[in-house]
């Protein structure tokens, strides 16, 4: 039987706290739950505070709460920070407005592999499906449920994971999402994190893949495993997208491996800024 490492279960999240709410309720609800879970919020105002502070008393696991002033579209700074602030071997990495299947954990830790890294999928909720999950008490889908699409991915099926695992686009650098995926935390210390040169929606997690791959690892596939439900929302601003299109084709054409706007500059003041992140969050 294998054993699982210890995992730190990062949240990315940006004034939601509905859907934020939501997702740690089935975070929860876990049959195999995180060592410790880090909500990496880019500026959001005092009401997600107020969502984690309400759910801390009852929360199972260490509950962190990492904020970063408003400053636009931060994303791969505020991943920085609470990948410095994590504590465990392994990094399951989400979004907040994400509500898991509850062996979502389980099949991340059992795909977990040294010299690898994980991209998952998700399945899209259509909008009246998304507003009744968001005005509710419960954060359970049903894969047959009307208001899913993505057919084949609602299903956590452990014997045929394990087969595509290897198998199932493992060289394609699109076919992965950053709202699921994850990673060794020392591999991310060796390409130095997310590239903060992006300060706009898009392609940050194609082009960290990219530098891992780079390093030597290979993709693994969370299909049949990993299963995320994606509540309703309309598309954000793409207009960075080409300045970031940019980036991704360096990253590949010049094999890098090492950005230098990264993870590192936080490690040495990794505990201060978690101190100072849960002062704000009280």
């Amino acid at each position: 039987m294998k054993t699982f490492s210890k995992s730190s279960l990062i949240i990315s999240t940006y004034n939601w706290p509905e859907a934020l709410r939501l997702c740690l309720l089935s975070v929860r609800e876990q049959s195999v739950l995180p060592d410790e879970v880090i909500i990496a919020d880019d500026g959001s105002t005092g009401q997600t505070a107020e969502v984690i502070e309400a759910l801390r008393p009852s929360f199972p696991v260490k509950l962190i709460h990492v904020w970063q002033e408003d400053e636009g579209f931060q994303l791969s700074k505020i991943r920085n920070k609470a990948i410095a602030t994590s504590s465990c071997d392994y990094i399951i990495q989400i979004d907040g407005d994400l509500i898991l299947h509850k062996h979502f954990i389980k099949d991340h830790l059992a795909l977990s592999k040294r010299g690898t890294f994980v991209a998952g999928s998700r399945v899209l909720m259509d909008k009246s499906l998304s507003e009744k999950m968001l005005h509710g008490s419960r954060a359970r889908i049903m894969p047959f449920q009307s208001g899913l699409g993505n057919f084949t991915n609602r299903f956590s099926i452990a014997w045929l994971s394990r087969y595509m695992a290897d198998r199932y686009k493992t060289q394609d650098i699109f076919a992965l999402r950053g709202c699921n995926m994850a990673f060794w935390r020392e591999d991310l210390l060796r390409v130095n994190g997310y590239n903060e040169v992006f300060h706009s929606w898009g392609r940050e997690d194609n082009e960290i893949a990219v530098r891992l791959l780079n390093s030597g690892l290979k993709k693994r596939a969370a299909k049949f495993a990993g299963v995320v439900f994606h509540i309703y929302h309309p598309e954000v601003d793409r207009g960075g997208c080409p300045k970031n299109e940019t980036y991704l084709t360096e990253a590949l054409l010049n094999k890098t491996v090492y950005c230098c706007q990264g993870v590192h500059q936080y490690l040495a003041h990794a505990e201060p800024v978690q101190l100072a992140e849960r002062e704000f969050a009280l």
